[in-house]
């Protein structure tokens, strides 16, 4: 499965947002970019509805840190954009509209990786706005929280989710270790069937979701991976999966076919041109590194172990110097259709994930 998958998700968040921008201004009260002064970042700031995550380099010095925003027209922002903090805590900026009427606030912050070697689905909070659905997070080494992405959001605007255990990514209490995370491919009901988009698949990804770029395609809006400073080798983790009863292709069954899941990871190179990937190039750019990818996926009640190698691309060399200034990204995938991202698939095909990790060469 290619990241193409969230295109329900997210081009059901797009039509909401279109219609929001007409009737509600607080759509208005947004930070579009972020820059600092000096060659202190690994990767492009993240900018979501609630936050802004600045990666930086391990030598960083972030006590005396001005970031400047550019944000919606007219709107303003306090403590003013271009004023200097002391940013080894996160700082909190406010948002308002050019009328006035509405705020959004935003939690800005520095880290130093990403990306964590080990992910144990122990830890959610909820959407930060309404409380409507979960959110994965986990710790580096050093102690940063770490934010998995997942299409809960685009979701959530079908209509068809009344709890956070309705959605199609949630935590369970029966992981192979304590809790886990349950990706379940969820039927969008008539507001999804009515734009051809009849299920939604289960999902988690390492990266971003950034509305704005995903015009006139959600899949450019997909910001796969995070700056990663050692050279992966593996991909180890605990799943269990179970198949949906009826697959179904444009809505229509499919006698005797079955759902599969789909598990992988991605290294890539960025450079001038590509400062990320997306659900077009995730698994096909040439900026690629290495890939790993299941391969032996199969229906099973019992938690069984992947231990998939990251297989490296022709003739690709690793740049060590580059390596540990955050030239390198790494994102990790995992979806309950393998096939969601034309829409086809089960409802009701679900996949347990738990205790995943990230082995690494013992070398830069």
């Amino acid at each position: 499965m290619k990241v193409q998958s969230f295109v329900l998700c997210f081009l059901l968040t797009l039509l909401s947002v279109s219609c929001i921008r007409e009737e509600a201004p607080n759509a208005e009260a947004d930070i579009l970019s972020c820059t600092v002064d000096g060659d202190i970042l690994k990767a492009e700031p993240e900018i979501d509805n609630e936050s802004v995550t600045l990666t930086v380099k391990s030598d960083a010095d972030i006590t005396n840190l001005a970031p400047v925003f550019t944000l919606t027209p007219g709107a303003t922002i306090k403590p003013a954009s271009g004023t200097a903090f002391d940013f080894t805590t996160p700082r909190i900026y406010t948002v308002t509209s050019e009328d006035g009427h509405w705020t959004k606030t935003y939690t800005v912050r520095c880290i130093v990786s990403g990306v964590s070697t080990e992910y144990h689905f122990e830890h959610i909070t909820m959407e930060p706005k309404n409380e409507r659905y979960q959110i994965f997070y986990d710790f580096t080494s050093n102690g940063d929280s770490v934010t998995w992405a997942s299409g809960n959001a685009g979701f959530g605007l079908t209509g068809v989710p009344k709890t956070p255990l309705d959605y199609p990514t949630m935590q369970d209490d029966n992981g192979y270790v304590g809790k886990c995370a349950k990706l379940v491919t969820r039927s969008t009901g008539s507001f999804g069937s009515g734009f051809g988009m009849p299920i939604a698949a289960g999902n988690l990804f390492i990266g971003t979701f950034d509305l704005l770029n995903a015009i006139p395609d959600a899949r450019k809006g997909t910001r796969l991976g995070r700056p990663f400073d050692h050279v992966p080798t593996y991909l180890s983790g605990y799943y269990k999966y179970k198949a949906g009863e009826s697959y179904k292709v444009n809505g229509e069954e499919v006698k005797g076919k079955k759902d599969q899941c789909d598990i992988y990871a991605i290294f890539y190179e960025t450079d001038e041109n590509v400062k990320y990937l997306d659900g077009f190039n995730g698994l096909t750019s040439p900026n690629l590194i290495s890939v790993a990818r299941i391969s032996d996926q199969k229906e099973t009640d019992e938690w069984t172990r992947f231990y998939i190698p990251f297989v490296a691309k022709p003739g690709k060399v690793i740049d060590k110097d580059k390596l540990a200034k955050g030239g390198y990204q790494l994102s990790i995938v995992f979806s309950s259709s393998l096939k969601g991202d034309v829409f086809e698939g089960a409802e009701g095909s679900t996949l347990w994930i738990d205790e995943v990790e990230i082995i690494q060469s013992g070398e830069n």
